[in-house]
């Protein structure tokens, strides 16, 4: 079973394309929520990812994993595949 992944991005955002390219290699399928100056939306994301208001935020399984420094620093550790369930 594949793990269901979202992550809040902006369009010109470099740290949201470095993520999004990461998951892409691994051919992960996500749902991405571009939040461009949806203030709304914004505000519902950080109430997910404990006050954090910086893009992206990334979820798995409903699990707040945090921005692309964390994401690439699980998968340095070897911890991201199995989170994705991709062993």
């Amino acid at each position: 079973m594949v793990a269901k992944v979202e992550i809040y991005t902006w369009s010109t955002c470099p740290f949201c394309m470095r993520a999004k390219a990461l998951l892409d290699r691994k051919g992960v399928n996500y749902t991405e929520y571009c939040i461009d100056g949806d203030e709304v939306a914004r505000g519902k994301m950080a109430e997910r990812a404990k006050g954090r208001r910086s893009v992206p935020q990334v979820f798995i399984e409903d699990q707040h994993i945090g921005g692309c420094d964390d994401l690439y620093d699980l998968n340095a550790k070897g911890k991201l595949d199995s989170l994705l369930q991709l062993s």
